[in-house]
């Protein structure tokens, strides 16, 4: 079985490594920001490559991301697909990418399953605390909002790091991932991805809690996506995660809230509502193994192991209470004057950013993207840079024109 996985695992990479190259030829963002590698980071006992991403003009205390990719895959195909880049420039926050080194493991998977490599300041763990640390320092960012989300292996790791370092990240993100302390080594790390393991849900928090068990402070929230239809991680991993985290969190397991999301993504909430649960279980209908995008609302690109499905970033961006714009009034105005627009009669168009669309009952935001009131005509990023023109065709409901005004 091992063996076949092997074969399979390097077909993966050959194609993920050609599907990159090509997503990495398309236009860039309007930002001047690039991806940055980092030679120099600090103690790095995991032997990982890191990489920053600071959108133009980001102010101090601004909010860091940290995010591993999956196996066959490296930062700058991450960075490229995900869509977090372009959530960082309209949102202002920082980004880290940890990269895996052939050296260390010969797909490109974090070594998630290998107890030298998860535990508190060992490994690959203290590697990505050195990271934290290093661009906390140097860009002046808010040690106190600081994230991490991974795809499957990368995903497995962000657990792990998640529970090792509860005073160190406030909320994370395991996509398409295994449980906290499912695996003791890499044959054992093949029944944790399928067929997945079978515990009691007071076994897998004690898997958190024994990560860290002199920490008596709060857990950091945590989203799970995971697709129905994954069989390379099955789901039953995503069924085991939220009842971990869950027992963690000292929750019953029953969800609190559910909403209905795009892609046949169903979203369930433990310990209050989308904006205060402790928990988030996203499932996604149909989907198999990958990264949720939507490209067609300007979130990621599809491809292999990027599934055009759902926004999960913009949720997960919002699930950590991330989703607000940089302050459009540098001055500090608490009360910054509203856009010149004045009320319009119905048959006006009004044209405006969509901060100040959402700002003034013409638009909805929603993950971070912007909807006509009414019509839900879909107008792009909500931030102070994208302009776009809207008409109020009956009373209260407004379509987007573009060129009209």
């Amino acid at each position: 079985m091992i063996r076949r996985f092997a074969v399979v695992l390097t077909a993966l990479a050959a194609v993920v490594a050609t599907v990159a190259a090509v997503l990495l030829t398309a236009a860039p963002r309007a930002s001047a920001a690039t991806l940055t590698p980092v030679t120099s980071f600090g103690t790095n006992p995991g032997d990982l490559g890191m990489y920053s991403y600071v959108p133009d003009g980001l102010p101090d205390g601004a909010p860091l991301v940290v995010l591993l990719h999956g196996c066959a895959q490296d930062a700058s195909a991450y960075h490229a697909n995900s869509g977090w880049a372009d959530y960082a420039d309209s949102h202002g926050f920082a980004l880290v990418y940890a990269e895996q080194r052939s050296a260390n493991n010969a797909n490109a998977c974090f070594n998630w399953f290998r107890p030298d490599d998860v535990a508190r300041d060992s490994g690959e763990a203290r590697s990505v605390r050195s990271m934290v640390e290093h661009a906390v320092a140097a860009e002046g960012l808010d040690a106190d909002r600081v994230h991490v989300s991974g795809l499957s292996a990368g995903g497995a790791m962000a657990g792990e790091l998640l529970a090792a370092y509860p005073d160190l990240f406030a909320g994370g993100s395991v996509v398409a991932g295994i449980p906290v302390g499912c695996a003791s080594g890499m044959v054992d790390a093949f029944t944790c991805m399928n067929p997945g393991k079978t515990r009691t849900p007071e076994q897998w928090g004690d898997a958190v809690r024994a990560k860290n068990p002199g920490w008596s402070g709060p857990l950091p929230r945590v989203a799970v996506w995971h697709g129905t239809a994954d069989t390379t991680v099955v789901p039953a991993n995503g069924d085991a995660s939220v009842s971990q985290w869950t027992n963690a969190h000292g929750l019953d397991g029953t969800p609190d809230a559910t909403e209905q999301l795009p892609g046949g993504t169903t979203a369930d909430y433990h310990g209050g509502t989308a904006a205060t649960a402790a928990v988030a279980d996203f499932r996604v209908s149909g989907m198999g193994h990958g990264t949720p995008v939507d490209p067609g609302r300007g979130c990621g690109t599809a491809g292999a192991y990027f599934l055009d499905t759902v926004c999960s970033t913009g949720y997960t961006v919002d699930f950590w209470g991330l989703g607000e714009v940089a302050d459009p009034d540098p001055t500090g105005d608490p009360d910054p004057t509203p856009s010149p627009t004045g009320d319009p009669d119905p048959g006006e168009c009004v044209r405006a950013s969509n901060y100040d669309h959402v700002r003034e009952g013409r638009a909805v935001q929603r993950s971070g993207l912007t909807y006509a009131v009414g019509s839900d005509d879909p107008l792009g990023l909500w931030n102070v840079f994208v302009t776009t023109a809207l008409t109020e065709t009956s009373t209260g409901y407004w379509e987007h024109t573009p060129g009209a005004c």
